[in-house]
């Protein structure tokens, strides 16, 4: 595979903003978080030319920063939110079973009964009802566990702390992965898709919005790009975006922080992850491959969008709140990796925000602009249908309806016989088939592209260095094929070394450059520049995670600037 060879590769990209600039799309699409990379691949799957551009990474905010949960919210159930719920569970069932089979799967969790007599009757009906209304499509039914069973499949869990419990599943997904498999999928429709764009103003026609001023933060060269339609997908950023076009807002987003830990999964004996009430939210213990994922907090963040901190008194409420589930307790240093994400939530007048909803609302401000806000993970899908459907709803020629319920994303065709030949692929690539399975868990058909970069060059089939959970053939994949245009957005998102090593990456951030550098022409300036800003970044973490505050937090992790700036990019260009 060379360089340039996808669209997602650096020449790809480029190429891509290229064209933006120089022909009028039917649909612009800012934010490439899953909502906005939903929409590119809802919209050019209707027929129509589309650009997306985001002035990050792929999934860099929420995206890549939630519980990984593909899920219809079951505490919704109690807030009597049929509709949210049975319309996740829709989605649940199609990201599973026809979306992205090889991403997604099932996983269960206990929720432990603390009262004898009349819990297990409410939760069992709650359970029952989520399971009817479309929780059994792809995943096995609840059951109810005496405690005995339930000490059986958690074996970790204070024997004080339930008298029984209710098994139920859900799906789990790697949240970044995806929403790029998602972007790389309208791309591969033909979107045109560019991270590091900055949208800096639009472009206007008397009151009517036809497109933007972008800024190429890698080169720094600023770009008009002309669309009929302009979605705008930007999550946390929303209000930002409706400042540009003179606070003609119809919604506020609110921004609500949720922290999680991950901590080594021998810490933890058990075989299903745990979910159970707190006094502000929910406590979720998520098996996560070799770790277990620990969360999440639930409040309000006013201060910097792009990287919100986690402070100790974050990581010492999860702390407290699973002890007290756990036999043995766990401390600060069982923490491998801390990661703080901001879900984009509709405003309320003074609810905290655990009571915000999660349903998204789409609206048209100006003419030729949409908003689309709020909403969930799993239902990304409809918020970009919706988002599409308005967006398309007065252009001149009839559009046809959405068709991304039908569409998987690339790697999902041939996923299950890829699945079932995986002892036989193996032994004829010269790894164990651990190696294969894991693989197709990342990339699903897509593998045979990683293992005939390992034909070509035996050396990347070899683990990576300070790493070895991952093969360095998958650094060099990232950079060739999944849009990854710096050292964070490898460590941070293609793959997830920043929070499941357990020096975060320090150790292999050199490696990880000196595989990339040839592919995204950087020099070894550059290169040194990509893996001090790297360092920085996880020392200004580090240091926020002992802060007690979210102010002092948030100080300490702006002591280390951004890898793309509204200048040249830190690391240079090819």
């Amino acid at each position: 595979m060379q360089a340039g060879a996808t669209p997602l590769s650096r020449v790809g990209r480029d190429e891509a903003l290229r064209q933006m600039a120089a022909e009028e799309l039917d649909v612009l699409v800012i934010g490439g978080g899953v909502t906005g990379a939903g929409a590119a691949l809802d919209a050019v799957t209707r027929g129509l030319r589309v650009g997306l551009v985001e002035a990050r990474d792929y999934a860099a905010g929420t995206s890549s920063r939630s519980s990984k949960l593909i899920h219809g919210g079951l505490r919704y159930l109690e807030q009597l939110n049929f509709s949210l719920v049975r319309e996740a569970l829709r989605e649940r069932s199609l990201i599973l079973n026809v979306l992205a089979p090889h991403l997604a799967r099932a996983v269960p969790f206990l929720y432990p009964l603390q009262h004898r007599f009349w819990e297990r009757p409410y939760v069992g009906s709650g359970v029952l009802l989520y399971d009817t209304m479309g929780g059994r499509h792809g995943v096995p039914g609840h059951r109810h566990l005496t405690k005995r069973q339930a000490l059986q499949a958690f074996p970790s869990l204070r024997k004080d702390a339930l008298v029984g419990a209710v098994q139920y599943y859900d799906g789990q997904v790697d949240d970044a992965r995806h929403t790029m498999m998602v972007a790389r999928t309208a791309a591969h429709y033909g979107a045109l898709c560019a991270t590091s764009v900055r949208v800096t103003g639009f472009l206007r026609e008397g009151d009517r919005v036809v497109g933007a001023t972008v800024r190429d933060l890698e080169t720094g060269a600023v770009h008009e790009v002309r669309a009929k339609r302009t979605i705008n997908a930007a999550g946390v950023w929303t209000d930002e975006i409706q400042e540009m076009v003179g606070g003609r807002g119809q919604f506020n987003v609110r921004a609500s922080k949720g922290v999680h830990i991950l901590v080594p999964r021998d810490r933890i004996q058990a075989t299903t992850g745990i979910i159970s009430r707190t006094e502000k939210s929910v406590l979720f213990i998520i098996p996560w491959d070799t770790h277990w994922i620990i969360g999440t907090t639930d409040t309000d963040w006013d201060l910097d969008l792009a990287h919100p901190a986690a402070s100790r008194t974050d990581i010492d409420y999860l702390l407290g709140h699973a002890n007290r589930l756990l036999q043995t307790p766990l401390t600060h240093d069982d923490i491998v990796g801390v990661y703080a994400g901001l879900r984009p939530l509709l405003q309320g007048e003074s609810e905290a925000t655990s009571k915000l909803s999660r349903e998204h609302a789409v609206a048209s401000p100006v003419a030729g602009l949409v908003m689309v806000a709020g909403g969930k993970y799993t239902t990304y899908r409809v918020m970009a249908e919706d988002a599409v459907d308005a967006a398309v709803e007065s252009l001149p020629s009839k559009v046809p309806p959405s068709c991304t319920d039908r569409v998987p994303l690339v790697g999902a065709e041939g996923y299950t016989a890829a699945w079932n030949q995986r002892h036989v692929r193996a032994r004829r690539a010269g790894l164990h088939v651990a190696w294969l399975e894991h693989l197709l868990h990342r990339y699903g058909s897509l593998t045979e592209e990683v293992l005939a970069l390992v034909a070509d060059r035996p050396e990347l089939g070899e683990p990576l260095e300070g790493a070895p959970a991952y093969l360095r053939a998958e650094i060099v994949y990232a950079a060739l094929a999944e849009g990854a245009l710096h050292l964070d957005d490898i460590l941070t998102r293609r793959t997830r070394i920043s929070i499941e090593a357990p020096d975060r990456g320090r150790a292999c951030a050199r490696h990880v450059a000196d595989l990339v550098a040839p592919i995204l022409g950087w020099d070894e300036t550059a290169s040194a520049g990509e893996v001090e800003h790297y360092h920085a970044r996880l020392d200004a973490e580090l240091q926020s995670q002992e802060e007690l505050d979210d102010r002092t937090a948030d100080a300490a992790r702006l002591g280390a600037p951004d890898v793309r700036t509204d200048g040249v990019a830190v690391s240079g260009t090819p």
